[in-house]
């Protein structure tokens, strides 16, 4: 009986990763073909969401009929079943499986009156975002690396028709393809590098951590918090100039305290890391390969007591975490 229920769990499992692959299949399917919903017309509509930006996202089912679905003030966004849990419009992601019903516009759009899923695609469809996200950061990391070959080959040609034309700078064009090529090896190894410090995040010890906090239910940068992350890259560049900053990461993570519902903690966490992410872009200039993918914790992880007014202040904000790998410290480098 023991076996049959773990091969029973076997299948089950094989069953919804075949589902979850054919939706991701007929996300990226060429066979897609917009269709319109006739204004003032009630209908319901399920597929896999294709592509969402702001209060907008597509759906596109099976055969390849994808419809463009509005975001109201009334929408109500839930789970399947008998209980329904709400969710914040934020949970609505590309690769989602839903079902959507509300009424036509004047453009042919679905104004949604209800959009629901069930919490399992939910979790494959959080997953397959988080592994895109990290797909495209190597293959961005990748195509830098063939480019710096590409033009180390280039260099390495032009020397070599110099050779051609002069003989007696044959010696010097040598010296330089040699040194154009050990380039081009150099930058596969720094892409590797980079991978390797991303998968091994426990070979990183921490350097300093700075805490950024944020006023009840905002996510906004005050002059306050603004003046913590401005003092810290101040820091961080005083120490690059000593040559004290290799081998190092930046590591964001949002909170939140006990305020409010968990789901809507969880996604106001994430607002306010994204936010120290892009003052620190774009204030300060941090380059995105030395950061670790961003995180929002919610009301997990405090610092202090949330039943009291000053914890659950201490609790609202975001750790900058500077990281460097442990074996780039013991060497000096």
């Amino acid at each position: 009986m023991r076996n049959l229920k773990s091969v029973s769990g076997l299948v089950a499992v094989t069953c919804l990763l075949f589902l979850t692959a054919a939706g991701a299949l007929a996300q990226t399917a060429d066979n897609s073909r917009p269709v319109q919903v006739s204004q003032g017309t009630k209908q319901k509509i399920q597929g896999v969401v294709s592509t969402r930006n702001g209060d907008m996202f597509k759906v596109r089912a099976i055969d390849g009929a994808e419809t463009t679905v509005l975001l109201a003030g009334h929408t109500k966004v839930s789970s399947h079943g008998f209980s329904k849990k709400a969710y914040p419009v934020t949970y609505i992601m590309r690769g989602l499986r839903v079902q959507a019903q509300g009424k036509g516009d004047a453009e042919g759009n679905l104004v949604a009156d209800w959009v629901r899923f069930d919490e399992q695609d939910l979790r494959s469809a959080q997953s397959l975002e988080q592994t895109d996200k990290l797909a495209a950061d190597n293959a961005e990391r990748l195509s830098k690396a063939e480019d710096a070959a590409r033009q180390a080959a280039e260099e390495a040609k032009r020397m070599q028709g110099q050779i051609a034309e002069n003989t007696a700078l044959a010696n010097d064009a040598r010296e330089k393809a040699e040194a154009a090529q050990h380039t081009a090896d150099q930058a596969f190894k720094d892409a590797a590098l980079a991978n390797n410090r991303i998968n091994g995040l426990d070979e990183y010890e921490t350097i300093k951590l700075i805490p950024v906090l944020f006023k009840l239910n905002s996510s906004v940068l005050d002059a306050t918090a603004k003046q913590t992350i401005d003092e810290a890259a101040a820091w961080a560049k005083a120490e690059k100039a000593k040559g004290n900053a290799n081998g190092w990461l930046v590591q964001v993570v949002g909170f939140a305290d006990t305020t409010g519902k968990t789901a809507k903690n969880r996604a106001l966490s994430e607002r306010r890391a994204n936010a120290v992410i892009q003052y620190l872009v774009l204030r300060h200039g941090m380059d995105l390969r030395r950061l670790v993918q961003p995180f929002g914790y919610g009301e997990n992880n405090p610092v202090a007591d949330n039943k009291t007014a000053e914890g659950r202040a201490r609790n609202r904000r975001v750790e900058i975490k500077i990281l460097q790998n442990k074996g780039i410290a013991m060497k000096g480098n």
